[in-house]
């Protein structure tokens, strides 16, 4: 049976906002553990009756004749000690509902599921942010029943299959001798009543499944993976039940640039070698238009650049942004694989004017040495 949360708060099924603030807000002075330590439980169970009733969700799946927070829809009657441990169906099918308390019928007013949509978006998108409108496919309220199942003013009945008990027992022999085993009705599905005039346009259910669009904002800074939670907006559950939580889970596209690494970025610059060697001042491309970077002269292969503040807005768990993450330039040199006679002798020009026309090989300790010291020891010499 579904708790009676306006009987735990005093007040009338018809109780305004306001009046049932202050029947909460009196026996919450009265029953406080500070004031009142022996009431704890009372407490604790008058203010979850306020929770109840000062949501308008919660409280329409009240007055419709479900329980809110009966997650397991139906809970067992007189709080059975084996209740989460799977021994009360144990002793039931042994003993018979009859000794343990059975299960009872179960609220035909049910939560809702949660529901995944998936967005596709660019780089550029993840970093500025953006405003979608999505078009999703859930279960909503009927607006017919308005989530009750029935058609016109008429009502549930009693069924008469398991007498209102939402299940039927069956007994058995066995070498245990007389077993009594219980099962959900399978006329009334174990919510204990049946609608002899179902609703015709959601057949019972509460809910009809609708096509509808709604607008999503995507904070800066989201990434792979990342989901965007909408409360309220997902699965209508059964008996017109309060709605699940729509989640937006981001997908992001590669970019043809830049590679991502968390809140920084990366990206590889290729440079002629003769630009490497006297420098020079390049235009680069970034998320936040084209800026100038600055290439100094004699820059060796591997070399990287970092323009701080140049990469992703870093979003913090709370929703907020704070501050920007780094873009790192890669340098590659580029060195000619194919020369033509003239720029050949050039070339060797060159070398001969600074003494490079022959190898040498280095010999500080961390050059030949020491390479030839780690390769002896990784062959195995003593």
């Amino acid at each position: 049976m579904a708790r009676d949360y306006y009987g735990i708060l005093g007040v009338s099924q018809n109780a305004t906002q306001d009046e049932i603030k202050r029947a909460y807000r009196k026996l919450a002075r009265q029953l406080h553990p500070d004031v009142n330590p022996n009431e704890e439980a009372r407490f604790k169970e008058v203010t979850a009756a306020y929770e109840v009733l000062s949501n308008p969700e919660k409280r329409r799946v009240v007055d419709l004749g479900g329980d809110p927070l009966d997650s397991a829809g139906g809970g067992r009657a007189g709080g059975d000690p084996f209740a989460g441990f799977g021994l009360g169906d144990i002793m039931d099918a042994f003993f018979g509902a009859s000794t343990g308390g059975g299960r009872g019928p179960r609220s035909r007013v049910q939560p809702g599921s949660d529901a995944l949509i998936r967005l596709d978006m660019t780089l550029e998108e993840c970093a500025a942010g953006a405003t979608r409108e999505l078009t999703v496919d859930t279960a909503i309220l009927c607006d017919r029943c308005h989530g009750a199942g029935t058609n016109s003013n008429s009502k549930p009945v009693q069924c008469d299959t398991c007498n209102g008990r939402g299940e039927v027992q069956s007994v058995q022999r066995s070498f245990l001798g007389q077993v009594v085993t219980s099962r959900p009705c399978p006329v009334c599905r174990g919510f204990g009543e049946v609608i002899p005039d179902p609703c015709q346009q959601c057949a019972g259910d509460g809910r009809v499944r609708s096509r509808r669009t709604i607008s999503v904002n995507i904070p800066a800074g989201v990434a792979e993976g990342m989901r965007v939670r909408l409360a309220g907006q997902g699965e209508v559950g059964p008996g017109g039940g309060p709605a699940g939580d729509l989640y937006v889970e981001v997908e992001e596209h590669p970019h043809e640039i830049f590679e991502r690494d968390g809140a920084d970025l990366h990206c590889v610059v290729q440079i002629p070698m003769t630009t490497a060697a006297l420098g020079a001042t390049l235009p680069l491309k970034t998320l936040d238009g084209e800026e100038e970077l600055e290439i100094d002269p004699g820059t060796q292969p591997n070399t990287q650049l970092v323009l701080t503040g140049r990469g992703m807005p870093k979003l913090r768990s709370t929703g907020r942004v704070d501050g920007r993450g780094d873009l790192h330039v890669h340098l590659e040199v580029v060195v000619p694989t194919k020369l033509d006679a003239a720029q050949t002798s050039l070339l060797r020009d060159l070398a001969e004017m600074r003494g490079e026309s022959e190898p040498s090989l280095s010999h500080n300790g961390k050059g030949g040495g020491g390479l030839f010291s780690r390769l002896r020891a990784s062959r195995g010499h003593r």
